[in-house]
């Protein structure tokens, strides 16, 4: 006989009213941080979504520089830049960063283009409650340079991954994907441009099912369960 699979429903659910949380009257409070290290174009997305972009609470860099910063400014979402030079190791900053996500009542973690690992301290603290988006079919290219190992490696189709995140780089179970054909006149600008549109579409449907208790996990098989309204 296998054994039994452990079978857990993400979330606060759909009618948790201790949470102030109800999918049936159609109105929802959240506080979802966005983690982001680059452009921000998927903080945007989050950001441009009618339903997830009130959520937003929270945007922070390992870059001071980061345009991410500057799109979270310009809608009114606290920016912050965390330095990772301020601290002495990687721990050091994990901690850091666990504090200022407690003690901004965040939620809801988001990784958008996040080019640090978070260490346990974080994703212990948001254990089923952190989304990852990657920009391959995981577990094929997993790392940094995806985009680019796939047109290396001569793949005919790559594409997007939202995963849930646990204490193994680009390894937690599954929410969503979306295959990405390569083309013979590919580079990496023209690749990385259809899959930021498809990263576009999957992340803020994953961040909205996460928040409103939609993701039913068995083993590392999710479920995207339907709700009111979709």
């Amino acid at each position: 006989m296998a054994p039994a699979k452990l079978i857990v429903v993400v979330g606060p659910g759909p009618f948790d009213r201790s949470a102030g949380r109800s999918l049936a009257s159609g109105t929802m409070d959240a506080r979802v941080a966005v983690l982001a290290s680059g452009q921000g174009t998927n903080l945007q997305a989050l950001m441009d979504d009618p339903v997830v972009g009130p959520w937003i609470a929270l945007a922070v860099s390992d870059r001071r520089d980061a345009p991410a910063l500057e799109r979270a400014r310009a809608r009114g979402v606290k920016a912050v830049f965390l330095d990772p030079a301020a601290y002495p190791d990687r721990p050091g900053y994990d901690r850091a960063l666990r504090d200022l996500l407690e003690s901004e009542r965040i939620e809801y973690v988001a990784l958008a283009g996040f080019m640090r690992i978070v260490g346990p301290e974080v994703v212990g603290a948001y254990a089923a409650r952190m989304l990852n988006v990657h920009p391959a079919l995981l577990p094929a290219f997993p790392g940094t340079q995806a985009v680019a190992d796939a047109l290396a490696w001569g793949a005919k189709v790559t594409g997007v991954t939202v995963h849930l995140v646990d204490e193994e780089v680009d390894h937690g179970p599954i929410v969503s994907q979306q295959a990405v054909e390569l083309r013979d006149d590919d580079d990496w600008d023209s690749l990385e441009l259809r899959i930021h549109r498809a990263e576009h579409r999957l992340f803020p449907a994953a961040v909205r099912a996460l928040v409103e208790g939609r993701l039913k996990v068995e083993g590392r098989v999710v479920h995207v369960l339907e709700g009111s309204g979709e």
